[in-house]
């Protein structure tokens, strides 16, 4: 019996995707990654070598990596083979390899492209070395995660890893081009909801596309949208954010510096980032409180007071009213003084306690429970701090093979300027007392 599903004719007049009609069928069309493409691109000058090499392709979703790696194997004359780490095993693994020497025994490279390649588990990732290194096949691999982390070293040592970034406003608007040209039809939008178009994109190309044919499907005749029509016709995506992995990191540290370098305003930026994608905002206040302690410190000692109020207030509200507390928190510590003073003198002391092992406390401020410990001279010679002019006696408070040491040194910003006028004159009565 024939297939019909099978006939060409009727695959070819089957109803495909805009953003597959719309596939660029030769590098020069591939919008958004002239770094790699442009005269001067990477990928360019491996073309013009003759020879790619493997390569891993990382870069956000729809920005192009599958329609490269395929024009590459056109441009290269390679056979081009696809597979998924989603959906193959090492036992498909070892049939493409098997193909791939069959038919380098007739002249024939094999351009292996696979998809996802994080998600394959180490040993896996490990299958490729041997045909990488025989040239069986020249293997490129697509990730969305940062190779550093998810890739074997052994298999990043191998191939040339090649970022692709999100395609910018000049992009989209090219592909809204492209695609008004293929439907032989304007976008029903005006200027401002074409723009809005190109921002729910988020960078990525065949999301714009997709956009783009739920417009013309919801559109009637003569029909222009504005911004709020286009938000009602269509769904906005959501940000690009995994919680467990690098846009969580990302964002959390752009944050972090971004209070620590006193900008209010890029912190308020990052904290709606975060937000918006959904992170949770117990994770957030507990990263402001770290802040508030590790760079506003004693310089404004009332941040650490804000910052767990915050939290304390998000668990008492919840969401949405909690966040704005969260908020509160994030501007303080942005505008606050800055010192990492007290950062840095704990971070010294725990140096100076590992590297100086179990010294013993002089045994002056040491108390003596028994009369053993009174003859061996616990306590012998202690002086009560309240007992004496300004409430302090001066003593040596360090072990005796240490010696007096330097650890906290204030900064002359906030409230640690006057911290260090306290220092500097109790370090004074403690000079006239040694010298007394």
């Amino acid at each position: 019996m024939t297939d019909l599903f099978a006939s060409a004719g009727l695959e070819r007049d089957a109803p495909r995707p805009l953003a597959e009609r719309l596939r660029p069928k030769s590098l020069a069309e591939v919008a958004g990654q002239d770094h790699l493409l442009g005269p001067n691109g990477a990928l360019t000058r491996l073309i013009e070598s003759g020879s790619l090499g493997s390569l891993i392709f990382w870069g956000p979703p729809g920005t192009g990596k599958t329609t490269v790696a395929r024009l590459l194997a056109h441009e290269t004359k390679l056979n081009f083979v696809q597979a998924s780490a989603i959906f193959s095993g090492v036992g498909e693994l070892k049939k493409i390899f098997d193909e791939a020497r069959a038919r380098r025994r007739i002249g024939q490279g094999t351009l292996l492209f696979i998809d996802e390649i994080h998600r394959f588990n180490r040993a896996q990732q490990d299958s490729f070395l041997p045909v990488m290194e025989d040239g069986t096949v020249t293997l490129i691999g697509a990730t969305t995660e940062n190779p550093s982390f998810e890739l074997n070293a052994a298999l990043l040592s191998r191939a040339r890893v090649l970022t692709f970034h999100s395609l910018d406003a000049a992009a989209i608007e090219k592909l809204l081009e492209r695609a008004e040209e293929a439907e032989g039809k304007q976008l029903p939008l005006d200027a401002e909801a074409r723009a809005s178009l190109a921002r729910m994109a988020d960078g990525d190309g065949r999301a714009a596309l997709t956009l783009v044919e739920e417009i013309f499907r919801a559109a009637r005749p003569g029909e222009i949208f504005d911004v709020k029509s286009l938000t009602e016709i269509v769904q906005r995506r959501a940000p690009i954010y995994d919680k467990g992995q690098e846009g969580h990191y990302n964002l959390i540290s752009a944050l972090h510096k971004t209070v620590r370098g006193s900008d209010p305003d890029a912190a308020l930026y990052y904290l709606a980032r975060m937000f918006d994608a959904g992170e949770d905002p117990l994770f957030i206040a507990r990263r402001v409180v770290r802040m508030a302690v590790e760079d506003v410190g004693l310089a404004d000692p009332q941040a650490l007071v804000i910052a767990n109020a915050a939290k304390d207030a998000y668990d008492f509200l919840g969401s949405p009213e909690g966040e704005l507390a969260i908020a509160q928190a994030v501007v303080y510590c942005a505008t606050a003084p800055k010192s990492n003073a007290n950062y840095n003198a704990y971070k010294a002391a725990m140096r100076l306690a590992r590297e100086r092992g179990s010294l013993m406390p002089p045994k002056v401020i040491l108390n003596a429970p028994t009369k053993l410990m009174k003859s061996e001279g616990y306590g012998s010679g202690y002086a009560y701090d309240h007992d004496e002019p300004d409430a302090f006696s001066g003593q040596n408070y360090w072990p005796e093979e240490l010696g007096r040491q330097k650890l906290y040194r204030p900064v002359e910003r906030g409230f640690e300027r006057e911290i260090g006028k306290r220092l500097d004159y109790w370090e004074k009565l403690r000079r006239e007392r040694e010298e007394g």
